[in-house]
């Protein structure tokens, strides 16, 4: 047996961000809704980045993506205008702008699901852009981020899109955003104490329907009707009242208060349109009500698949009894194990280990 050596990195950089949770006053970080009040949480399992930067070849496809969750690995030039298999992915990338005297290998991997209604895209593209970012002198702030983030989004993809989740992944906590008039806002992280904190955490619950989200006839119909009704219109105000009465109960610690807040957002969401509370939300709902929850919240816009958070109550027994039921009514209803992240976007440089070695006979 011979050996052949593959080559060594310059540099490893690397990068995650979290996905969001309990978005009360979702809806109203659009540019439909003027302006907004948004509550949500940044929580663990995180999107991860790792750019291996080389020097630059020949090949003028200089960037290799590996999208690790859908099994693709594929190379882009950074420059190119047109997108092929992942956009996001290569919007971000021509976005930042790779330096012109190297190569990367980029890999990508989420362990929460895609089409969750978790935010699960903008982590990827925070963190993508994050780890982009240590390619070249200076740093981006969290806000600067997320509001590429977003632009890489709405304007180069043309995405509906709000900016809660962009947001929320760059900052991570548990975060109370104002948005004064799309797309600009506020960011204030709500700070409590530990056993606050850990309370609520432990309280939790993430269930994924097992179907992937995505926009809808529904979707369209809503916005259709929220921009000819105007920022003031009752629908929206209503969504925009849960998250500050969230922010207030989080700082109370009263989680019956943050409890009644989500689920009032969720018949707020209905009352939008009925189909945006599931058939399936509503399975998992009546479930929850069952084994003594105080809370539930359709995550993201609502609709077909996608997720629900949900508050349990002080018993961690009754918190297990629940994930038991849940999944035993239906195999496609999955428990994800979360926890909330103290922080939002990191990066940093990893070590360069010795040459790597691959055998061929």
């Amino acid at each position: 047996m011979t050996s052949r050596s593959v080559r060594r990195p310059l540099r490893v950089i690397n990068s995650v961000a979290p996905i969001r949770i309990a978005d009360n006053g979702g809806w109203t970080d659009t540019w439909f809704a003027g302006h907004g009040k948004i509550f949500n949480i940044g929580v663990y399992p995180y999107a991860e980045v790792q750019i291996e930067v080389f020097p630059r070849g020949k090949d003028p496809e200089r960037v290799l993506v590996q999208a690790e969750n859908y099994g693709d690995s594929y190379r882009v030039a950074p420059g190119k205008r047109s997108w092929s298999k992942h956009p996001l992915l290569e919007a971000a990338i021509r976005y930042m702008k790779v330096p012109k005297d190297i190569s990367v290998e980029v890999s990508i991997y989420s362990e929460a699901p895609a089409g969750a209604s978790t935010g699960t895209s903008a982590a990827v593209s925070v963190a993508l852009i994050g780890a982009l970012d240590l390619l070249t002198p200076g740093r981006m702030t969290p806000h600067e981020v997320a509001y590429a983030a977003h632009h890489i989004e709405m304007n180069m993809l043309g995405f509906q899109c709000g900016i809660q989740d962009q947001l929320c992944s760059a900052y991570g906590g548990i975060n109370y955003i104002e948005m004064t008039g799309f797309p600009h806002a506020t960011v204030s992280q709500i700070q409590v104490p530990n056993s606050i904190w850990w309370e609520l955490e432990r309280r939790l619950l993430l269930i994924f329907l097992g179907r992937s989200h995505s926009s809808s006839d529904v979707h369209r119909k809503v916005i259709a009707e929220l921009e000819h009704a105007g920022p003031e219109n009752r629908k929206i105000a209503d969504l925009r009242k849960t998250a500050e009465r969230s922010r207030d109960a989080i700082y109370a610690g009263d989680f019956h208060a943050f409890g009644r807040a989500m689920i009032d957002n969720t018949e707020a969401q209905a009352r939008l349109h009925p189909d945006l509370v599931s058939a399936d939300a509503k399975k998992i709902i009546r479930i929850a009500k069952e084994h003594g929850a105080m809370g539930w919240k359709v995550n993201g816009a609502g609709g077909e698949g996608g997720s629900l958070t949900i508050l349990c109550g002080h018993l961690s027994k009754q918190k297990r009894k629940l994930v038991k039921a849940l999944e035993s009514a239906d195999p496609l209803f999955r428990n994800i194990p979360i926890y909330l992240s103290r922080y939002g976007l990191r990066t940093w440089e990893g070590p360069v280990e010795g040459s790597r070695r691959r055998r061929r006979p």
